[in-house]
């Protein structure tokens, strides 16, 4: 049976993926997501996004925001994982 649009989509998805490791970088450098939001500018609901992975959209402005006031790397608050070879 031959997938859909959407169902390759999801199965894109589930195969490869972008990791957030914010709350990696905030508990390495000991900041708490109150002190972040009023280091950097940023409300606490775009912070919590963040921390926890859940955003659709990557939005630059922020991410500078992060990097300038953690005194990190792009790279090291977020990583892609590649999908994995299939094997037919």
């Amino acid at each position: 049976m031959l997938k859909t649009g959407s169902e390759l989509m999801k199965q894109e998805i589930i195969d490869s993926q972008i990791k957030f490791k914010v709350s990696d970088v905030m508990k390495k450098k000991g900041f708490s997501k109150n002190k972040l939001c009023v280091k950097a500018g940023l409300r606490f609901e775009t912070v919590q996004g963040y921390y926890k992975g859940n955003i659709s959209r990557i939005d630059l402005y922020v991410l500078s925001q992060l990097c300038r006031v953690l005194e990190c790397k792009i790279e090291d608050l977020i990583e892609y994982i590649p999908e994995k070879e299939s094997v037919n």
